[in-house]
């Protein structure tokens, strides 16, 4: 019986996260946040790391430290029927629902669309999509070989050609960093930066990619449990490091950019003019690969755990069945209804996303406060509440200017930093405060094994 990981194997297992974790998104955003913060770009890039990447790790460390083969594993510390609910609600909005739709056509849209006429787009995304999801489910359906395909193929590619783009904008900057910080970033540019993390919504794939890390550990040859755990929290610890350089590198792109761009409305558009300032009409090329790898790892990543997840849960359908259904229904969704689908899903996601972040923290904190039902238990009905109250404000296109909403989202109003959407952090840690006492009383708290 293998022991322990090699530092080799380590390396490959972290490289493959932080791919499966850094999709467009993650490309795109500190580029803007660079933009807008200008003069205050480090002090906004503190705040991005604390969420940007302290999050994630804490997800995968929480699975590590509670020694949870998965998701369902962990939310079944609470109670089985909330496991069920939970996890399917999760996998759902990261996988088909949410997330994997629109990877193809974020990809679609700043790798192909500028190549393309504007009367043959949508028949091209069609085509696009088929053949980015039938990819992704190819590589996908050997989950023992995604650290190879995603770890040693399309990472190491990814890094080299975004890190061509880097060195040549540190060798030949656009300008410095001296512009005038815009909105939040003025006054508070930790405290933007932190939010802009926040919303990365990373903390949600965590759960999902630290499961596809554990079963990568195993397939390389570590049984032990404890093992598991600590090479589980070393390779988080690996991507974390990993996306925290590139993110402050990219941000810092974002801010020189000023020198020779104007503010964009978003990042994308930032981070094709600065391709293109360098590159020419080859930066359209290369820019087009590697966004389109970015996804592409992201959604190999996100239909295998969906995969996992499921069968473990229903284990009489089958893994490959699971996956054709999360290769298929993203490529649907990615043509036809897109917006809709992701205007409906979306107070499905700021629900689930505290619910998640609790779970997560608990975990974290188990050495400490032990693992009682109790603990959990509370601490997740106190989270619940302000949960449906962000569930019900993503529905205000549906309940807009109706009486009993504005009277509900004024209530909402009443929770300390709702505001920044963390209106469930005070009532989550009064709810983790009775749960420990009550846990303390009943002697439930069970001490946890080091």
């Amino acid at each position: 019986m293998k022991k322990k990981l090699t530092r080799r194997e380590l390396f490959f297992i972290g490289s493959m996260l932080f791919g499966l974790f850094f999709g467009a998104g993650n490309l795109i955003f500190p580029v803007f946040l660079g933009q807008q913060a200008g003069s205050n770009v480090w002090l906004a890039v503190i705040g991005l790391l604390i969420t940007g990447i302290g999050l994630p790790l804490l997800g995968v460390a929480g699975l590590g430290m509670t020694e949870s083969a998965s998701v369902f594993n962990l939310a079944n510390k609470i109670n089985r029927p909330y496991a069920y609910v939970f996890t399917i609600l999760l996998y759902l909005i990261i996988g088909p629902l949410f997330a994997t739709p629109r990877l193809a056509t974020t990809s679609f849209q700043m790798g192909i669309v500028p190549f393309v006429n504007s009367g043959l787009q949508k028949p091209v995304l069609m085509i696009f999509s088929i053949i980015f999801f039938a990819t992704s489910w190819w590589f996908a359906r050997k989950p023992s070989k995604i650290m190879t395909y995603v770890g040693k193929w399309l990472t190491p590619i990814f890094l080299i050609l975004l890190g061509i783009l880097i060195l040549v904008a540190l060798i030949k900057p656009m300008g410095g960093l001296s512009a005038i910080p815009q909105g939040s970033y003025a006054k508070s540019p930790v405290l933007a930066g932190f939010t802009e993390g926040y919303n990365t919504m990373d903390a949600l794939a965590s759960l999902a990619f630290g499961v596809v890390v554990i079963d990568g550990i195993k397939v390389l040859g570590v049984t032990d449990p404890r093992e598991i755990a600590k090479d589980t929290i070393k390779a988080g610890t690996i991507s974390v490091i990993l996306m925290g350089i590139i993110y402050t590198l990219l941000a810092l792109l974002g801010a020189m950019s000023l020198g020779k761009l104007d503010l964009a409305s978003n990042g994308g558009i930032t981070l094709a003019s600065i391709f293109n300032y360098y590159f020419g009409s080859f930066g359209n090329i290369l820019l087009a690969v590697i966004v389109i790898i970015a996804c592409l790892k992201t959604s190999i990543g996100l239909i295998t755990a969906f995969g996992e997840a499921m069968h473990e849960m229903f284990p009489k359908v089958s893994y490959q069945v699971l996956i054709i259904i999360a290769s298929v229904l993203p490529c649907v969704f990615a043509n036809v209804g897109l917006t809709n689908l992701i205007q409906y899903s979306t107070p499905a996601l700021m629900f689930v996303y505290p619910l998640a972040i609790t779970l997560i923290l608990l975990a974290v904190l188990t050495p400490f406060l032990g693992s009682s039902k109790w603990v959990y238990g509370m601490t997740t009905l106190f989270t619940f509440i302000p949960a449906v109250f962000a569930g019900i404000e993503a529905m205000k296109f549906l309940f807009h200017g109706q009486g009993w909403f504005n009277s509900l989202m004024n209530l909402n109003q009443l929770l300390p930093w709702s505001s920044l959407g963390l209106g469930w952090v005070v009532p989550a840690l009064i709810g983790l405060i009775i749960g420990y006492i009550i846990s303390l009383i009943t002697k439930e708290n069970r001490e946890f094994e080091a």
